[in-house]
């Protein structure tokens, strides 16, 4: 089968030829059918952790070819099957393949039913961002979320968990970055909390002024937004609160001083997350007034994975958080997926154009695009390329 494999050395990622994988017992064959990109697939191409030979990509979508001997019947999975998912490609040292290949093989209960309604391009930029901002909310500031699942005790690989606040009268919540891909999940899932617990929820966030129509309307719903590029928009966030800051806030950026500023729309006793690492070095803060809360979304597939410069164990609950998530998708859980930017040419584009949009590691860093309409910049949309047809056997 064709592959996008890393070569380390070089800083990039070539299409060859590697056999095709076999299911463990508790793993399911995909046929790979679309794929969808994120700043991460780019960030460790151009600065790679993993060794060369490694296959890269994490989100897909695609049709189940066979299932391992251990998938027990209960899954309801079957050949044929539409299904999405991610995988963590080469942003380790671990030796995992990713998901930009022909086939890839995938833990049964990490994967999400795709509704005959939906196409495989869209569910192939769920996964990752929508899971991402599910644990922020829900998994580690404790909002309300609309499904259960195991041991909701604990938020963090190193923090018992600590109820967020409940205000009588409504809950409200603050996203920078309103308009990125994990911005853009956020939003739907607070709206999603606010239906299921039956509480009020004022929503605000951060973004380009062009989109503030867009994030005002369905399936957003922002109460207010104010434009990242006012200096003073944390003092905005706070006049819109009535000086008293929000409960929640999180910031879907976290490069330079976005934590720092997005800490000053916190109320007391509120609570903070954040989508890179202290340790990571993006971004600087002194003196925040509440801790922002912060965890790889790797660990919702509950093995150890070095990341960042850090070595995060295999955390089971959050396995559980992620299984019980994409059971609530496959039952038909309201997510929306972004909106979409499809590329031509399947996997043999991808390091040239796709990876060139997105750039090498920040938002400054992109590309800023060609004559090509689908080169243009990226604002407010998510990359995916077909590699596959369900048609094919």
């Amino acid at each position: 089968m064709k592959a996008l494999i890393l070569d380390a050395e070089r800083r990039t990622a070539h299409i060859q030829s590697v056999p095709k994988p076999r299911p463990a017992p508790a793993e399911l064959l995909i046929r790979v059918i679309a794929v969808a990109l994120n700043p991460i697939d780019s960030l460790y191409v151009f600065h790679p952790l993993g060794s060369t030979g490694r296959v890269i990509g994490s989100d897909f979508a695609g049709v189940v070819e066979l299932s391992g001997d251990a998938v027990p019947a209960t899954s309801t999975l079957q050949r044929g099957d539409r299904v999405a998912g991610f995988l963590q490609g080469a942003c380790s040292i671990n030796e995992r393949p990713g998901a930009f290949s022909e086939y890839l093989v995938c833990p049964w209960d990490l994967v999400w039913k795709v509704g005959e309604g939906g196409s495989l391009q869209e569910a192939a930029a769920v996964s990752l961002c929508g899971l991402t901002a599910a644990q922020a909310f829900f998994f580690r500031m404790g909002l309300q979320p609309p499904f259960q699942w195991p041991d909701r005790q604990t938020t963090t690989t190193a923090e018992p968990a600590k109820p967020g606040p409940e205000p009588q009268s409504s809950v409200s919540c603050f996203i920078y970055g309103a308009s990125t891909s994990v911005g853009m999940y956020a939003a739907q899932l607070v709206r999603r909390s606010a239906e299921s617990s039956g509480k009020p929820i004022r929503l605000f966030g951060a973004a380009s002024r062009k989109h503030f129509p867009m994030l005002k309307a369905e399936p957003y719903g922002y109460t207010d937004v104010v434009d990242y590029r006012d200096e003073d928009w944390p003092a905005k966030i706070l006049r819109l609160t009535g000086g008293a800051g929000v409960d929640y806030a999180y910031d879907c950026i976290s490069e330079g001083l976005t934590v720092s500023n997005t800490g000053k729309t916190v109320a007391p006793g509120g609570k903070m997350a954040i989508v890179r690492s202290r340790e990571g070095g993006a971004w600087r803060a002194e003196h925040l007034a509440v801790a922002p809360s912060y965890g790889a979304v790797w660990e919702g597939l509950g093995a150890d994975v070095q990341y960042q410069g850090m070595v995060l164990p295999g955390f089971p609950k959050a396995r559980g958080f992620a299984v019980a998530f994409y059971k609530w998708l496959s039952e038909g859980g309201r997510l929306e997926p972004n909106p979409l930017r499809e590329m031509p040419g399947g996997l043999e584009s991808v390091v040239d154009d796709g990876l060139r949009l997105l750039g090498s590691g920040t938002m400054g860093d992109r590309d800023i695009g060609s004559g090509k309409d689908w080169m243009r910049p990226l604002s407010a949309e998510k990359m995916v390329y077909r590699i596959g047809s369900e048609g094919e056997k």
